[in-house]
This record gives structure tokens, C-alpha cells and sequence, in this order.
């Protein structure tokens, strides 16, 4: 007997709450193991198809289930790929990989609400739920020799050596004793189990076997007997393979979260098959939220591949483009070669010819929901839009077109989600730009001097919140021929030809305290200009063509990024009292222009949501400016 080896700490906290405090629907269990059963059977059946020296008949590969009620023990064998010693420490020691501790410290918290099976790779760990001891006897194929690993528990476990003459896992149950909480006997029921196979693996592809009692009439006797017999328990036909007008959303809905480990029902189902060139059957779905690591690199996209219905790659990343990253899933396909390294993988023809046309299927079923369910949509917008905007910036604008219309953004319009299309569709005569504004948030943007003139204008406005927009902005450059203008950037060119004339002669008029005013800044700014994008505000802050100040800010919050500067420019509002003010202390105090400009520079940054270099200096500038206006 082997020394008992501990559980890692985390992993033993886990298990302790798992087993005792988070997960009341014990019957998931049943569902785990035979998840595990099922891919251990489709390893081996692809080994046999890739490796001579690993043929195995295909009718071996089963799954079975047996009851014994005296013992109290239930125990499922597979004749699956089996495993060494080292797969033995490496999958049963372990509980959990990446977000485990994250997800323990909210458990902590109090957090009551959270499934933990299937998220962190504790699957197999759910039958303790129900088991006081477990027993796994094991042989991997690539081996002669067999061993055993037993646990009850948070104690640890021992892995030790044994005679194992067939290929394949077996995991014996010991079931607790029945109690008010832990109602266990019921899975010592034929009829309950039955229900469970039904319930959570009709589509699991290989047989699902159980000795039940049947009720049969015997030739030569009058009254019917009950005997027992070996039943397969499941249909095996894949959900995928299924005509879909014969399935039940519930039926999808279940596969989903089963087989994707969400706890809510996906947004959208695609469930479809192509014949040509490329044959596949595919059913992908769309989460109803997004993951909680999904913009974190823990995150791994990519859809299941089969190949003739076996198994091959579980993130077949190539198979959908980054910007569709969201879509979970699996494609079976026919025509691909068993043997198909996955590098090779990456290269293949058919594969490529494969992600096309579901890219093509992605894109069109978004652009329905776009057009027929434009609810639904905007939820999904909420939860992965992001990834369509990344998807326009990346590679240098290549999948621009691609994506475009199925971008949505919160507009003046009552401030709803419009469509580029829509706000084209409502542009004024004569307007030849697409207005936008960049801000953290709908509320800050609002209250930028720059938005009044507009609106009073009756130009609507593009709400750009995320830090990407304006990025995608100046990928697109422009949409339907209209170009993308910053209200914050250049020259906005508002005026008719006569207020034009009269700002050009107040500037000329004022151009000796506007360069006063620069001279005064320094290099913090440009320029000092009077602006025509003002209406009741005194001043406001503006970049120069090409880098904007929104995308000054995201960019020095980058790692590793060396520091850059837009090119500000400081615009006063010549219709404003400050502008009169301006004009007089320039006149009489020219020694005060100084101060009053910086005031008004700093003031101008605030609104923009830039910090100050000297919060407190310009604090001390405001209180002596009071004082000397009350002196006065």
C-alpha cells in the first residue's frame, strides 16, 4: 500500500466546499462521470483509427452502469483510453485549474448562487456530492500495467499498482449513508438512473449499459416473468446529427449547457448542415452573458472539432475568426483526414474552406437577429460588441467591411443604440460627416461644451464610450462616404459663411491677445483660437488633426508604451462674458493674462477628464482671484 498523498491546499478547500456546502442538485454527478467516460472511449477510438498497433473493435466501446443496492455502491466502466500513473496524479490530484481561486474567495464572500461543476475542471470530483469513497481502477492503453486510486475525500488519496487485464477506468461509487440532506439511495434506483441517462446523455455517442429488470412473457408459461437483462439506456445519435425540426428548444438548451458548462441557456442556436465541397454538420450556439474571463488571456476560443463523429481537437481556434470569438460549438465534418496533425490543421485546405463558410453562417445569422430581433440583438451587442470593434481595428482594417453594419452605438437620437446605416439615414441635408464624441461614459460626453452647438444645430451625435471606438473610427475612416468627425478635433466648420467673416475679423482684432494667451501656455498647447463649436460655455479643450486626446489617453495607459501627446488647442468662446473679460484685463492688467489663462487651460482640462499637474495651485489661483474680485 502506498504512503496517502494530500490534496493541494486549494484544491482541498474546494473540494470541502463542494462537497458539503455549494452544490444541491447532487444528481449532476451521474452526468460528470459519463462526460469523462464518453471521452475517454473517443481517445481510444481515435488511437485505433491513427495507431495500427492500438486496433480495437468499435463494439467493445461501451459505457456501463452497475447497481448494488446491499453494498450501496454504484460502478461505471468504460473501455475507454484508460490512464498511466502520472495522468492518474495529474487528473485526480489536482482539483481545479485557472479561476479556482478567484472563484473559491466569492464562495467566501458569501456568494451563494454559483455552479461550480464544470467550470474548474471538477467534474469528476462532483461524485463525492453523493460518495464517502471513491475507487478508480485503471489501465491506460499504452500500458500493461494497471492502477488504483482511492480517496474519501478531503484526507487525501493513495494511487498504488494493481492487475488490470482490460483496457479502461473503472470508478466505484461507495454511497453515503441516507440522510435529511444527503438523499443518496435514490441512485440506487434502475428507474431513476434511467431517467438521468436520458435526461443529461441521450446524445453521448457511445452505448450506455445497465442490467435492468424487464417484465418479458416465456414460451410455454402463462404469466409473464420478471427477468434481467443488458438495456442500452441512451439513443447514441449525436444532438448534431439530429433533424432539427424533431429537437426541442430544451433539448438544446440542456446540450448547450452540459456540454459548454454555462448555467444559462445560449442567446442563439445554429444548428445547420452543408453539403459540397466541404460536407459538415455543425451546432454552434451564443452565450446568453459573456464568460467571466472572456477578455482575459485565460479565455480559449475556438469551436469542437469531429471528424465522421470522433473526436479530434477541442479548441479548434482556426475554426472562427477572433472577432467571432463568442460563438461556442462543434462542427463534424466528413472530409477531414483522422491523421491531420494539428499543425497541419492549421494549413489545410478544407479547413480553411470550413471556417469560411462559418464565419459566413455567423455573419448572417447576426445580421437576422440584427434585422428581425432587434431586442435580442442589442442584448448581444451589450455583452460581446466589443469583438466586432476589435474586429474592425485589427489587421489594418482587413475585416472592416465584414463588420460594419453590425456595429451599434448610442447616439443623440434618444439615446438609443443606432446602426452607422440608421444614422446616415437621418442625416441632415447637406451633411457630409458622421459626428461622434468620445468620453468615458453617456453622462460626461453629454455635458461637453462641444455637444450644445451641435444639438442646437440638429446634428445628431455617436456616443463613443469604448476605449476601442474611436480606434475603429479611424480604421473605417468613413461609411458610405461619409467621413467619421470628432467633435473634439479640428475644425468642426459649423458657421455659415457670415458667422465665418465675423469670427476671422474678432480674431484678427484679438490676434495679439491670442498670442498672448499661447505664449503664456507654452508648449502645453498648440494654439490659442477663437472657437465656432461654442455656444453658452466660456471655453473648451480640442486636438489637432490625427492623434485625439481620447486616444492619448488610452494609449499611455498601455504597457510599455512610450509617452505621446495630442495636439491641444485651447478655443474661447468670443460670444462669452469670460471673452469680454479677457478683452479688458489684456487691455488694462496685461501683467494678470498669465493667470487667467492657465485658470482657464486648467479649467478646460477638467472638462475633458484630464488631471491636473497642481490641483492645489490652481486651487490657491481661484481663492486669490475671489479675493481680489471682492476687493474690487
Amino acid at each position: 500500500m502506498m504512503a496517502k498523498k494530500q490534496f493541494k491546499a486549494e484544491s482541498k478547500r474546494l473540494l470541502d466546499l463542494m462537497i458539503h456546502s455549494i452544490y444541491t442538485n447532487k444528481e449532476i454527478f451521474l452526468r460528470e462521470l459519463i462526460s469523462n467516460a464518453s471521452d475517454a472511449l473517443d481517445k481510444r477510438y481515435y488511437l485505433s483509427l491513427t495507431d495500427e498497433n492500438q486496433r480495437v473493435d468499435k463494439s467493445e466501446l461501451k459505457i456501463r452502469i452497475d447497481l448494488d443496492k446491499d453494498n450501496r455502491t454504484i460502478t461505471l466502466t468504460d473501455s475507454g483510453i484508460g490512464m498511466t500513473q502520472e495522468e492518474l496524479e495529474n487528473n485526480l490530484g489536482t482539483i481545479a485549474h485557472s479561476g479556482s481561486l478567484e472563484f473559491k474567495q466569492k464562495l467566501e464572500e458569501g456568494t451563494s448562487d454559483v455552479d461550480i461543476i464544470g467550470q474548474f475542471g471538477v467534474g469528476f470530483y462532483s461524485a463525492f456530492m453523493v460518495a464517502q469513497r471513491i475507487i478508480v481502477e485503471t489501465r491506460s492503453a499504452q500500458s500493461e500495467q494497471g492502477y488504483s486510486w482511492i480517496s474519501n475525500g478531503e484526507d487525501g488519496y493513495t494511487v498504488s499498482p494493481i492487475m488490470k487485464e482490460t483496457v479502461g477506468t473503472k470508478i466505484i461509487l461507495e454511497l453515503k449513508e441516507e440522510s435529511e440532506d444527503d438523499k443518496v439511495d435514490q441512485y440506487l434506483d434502475e428507474y431513476t438512473i434511467k431517467n438521468l441517462i436520458r435526461k443529461y446523455s441521450d446524445y453521448v455517442r457511445w452505448p450506455i449499459e445497465m442490467e435492468v429488470e424487464t417484465t418479458k412473457t416465456i414460451e410455454g408459461k402463462d404469466e409473464p416473468e420478471t427477468v434481467k437483462e443488458i438495456q442500452t439506456l441512451n439513443s447514441m445519435v449525436p444532438l448534431w446529427k439530429r433533424n432539427k425540426s424533431e429537437i426541442k428548444e430544451d433539448e438544446y438548451n440542456d446540450f448547450y449547457k452540459n456540454k459548454f458548462m454555462d448555467w444559462e441557456n445560449p442567446a442563439k442556436v445554429m444548428h445547420y448542415s452543408v453539403e459540397g465541397t466541404t460536407s459538415y454538420n455543425a451546432l454552434l450556439f451564443i452565450p446568453a452573458k459573456t464568460p467571466y474571463n472572456f477578455y482575459s488571456a485565460d479565455y480559449e476560443p475556438g469551436l469542437q472539432l469531429y471528424c465522421k463523429g470522433v473526436f479530434i481537437m477541442d479548441k479548434a481556434k482556426d475554426l472562427v475568426p477572433d472577432y467571432f470569438r463568442f460563438v461556442r460549438g462543434l462542427v463534424d465534418s466528413d472530409d477531414l483526414n483522422l491523421n491531420i496533425s494539428r499543425e497541419i490543421l492549421q494549413q489545410d485546405r478544407q479547413m480553411k474552406t470550413l471556417a469560411k463558410s462559418i464565419e459566413k453562417k455567423i455573419k448572417n445569422t447576426l445580421e437576422d437577429m440584427l434585422k428581425n430581433d432587434r431586442e435580442k440583438y442589442e442584448e448581444f451587442f451589450k455583452n460581446f460588441g466589443l469583438s466586432l470593434k476589435f474586429g474592425v481595428y485589427q489587421d489594418y482594417g482587413m475585416h472592416k467591411d465584414q463588420l460594419q453594419d453590425l456595429l451599434l452605438f448610442k447616439s443623440t437620437h434618444n439615446d438609443e443604440y443606432t446602426t452607422l446605416d440608421e444614422y446616415v439615414s437621418r442625416m441632415k441635408e447637406g451633411q457630409d460627416q458622421i459626428y461622434f464624441a468620445s468620453g468615458e461614459s453617456l453622462e460626461m460626453i453629454k455635458k461637453l461644451p462641444q455637444m450644445e452647438k451641435l444639438q442646437d444645430k440638429g446634428y445628431e451625435v455617436l456616443y463613443f464610450t469604448d476605449d476601442v471606438d474611436e480606434f475603429a473610427a479611424n480604421i473605417m475612416m468613413e461609411y458610405k462616404e461619409k467621413k467619421f468627425k470628432s467633435i473634439n478635433q479640428g475644425d468642426l466648420d459649423l458657421d455659415d459663411e457670415e458667422e465665418k467673416k465675423a469670427k476671422e475679423e474678432k480674431t484678427q482684432e484679438n490676434k495679439s491677445m491670442l498670442d498672448k494667451m499661447k505664449e503664456a501656455l507654452g508648449e502645453k498647447v498648440k494654439e490659442v483660437r477663437l472657437s465656432s463649436r461654442l455656444k453658452s460655455h466660456p471655453v473648451c479643450l480640442v486636438s489637432d488633426e490625427g492623434l485625439s486626446m481620447e486616444m492619448e489617453k488610452v494609449l499611455n495607459q498601455m504597457p510599455n508604451q512610450n509617452e505621446v501627446k495630442a495636439g491641444k488647442i485651447l478655443e474661447i468662446n468670443p460670444d462669452h462674458e469670460i471673452f469680454t473679460t479677457l478683452q479688458k484685463i489684456y487691455d488694462k492688467h496685461p501683467e494678470l493674462m498669465d493667470e487667467y489663462t492657465d485658470l482657464l487651460y486648467t479649467q478646460a482640462m477638467l472638462i475633458e477628464g484630464y488631471k491636473i499637474e497642481d490641483p492645489i495651485a490652481y486651487a490657491n489661483q481661484v481663492c486669490d482671484l475671489m479675493i481680489r474680485a471682492n476687493q474690487e
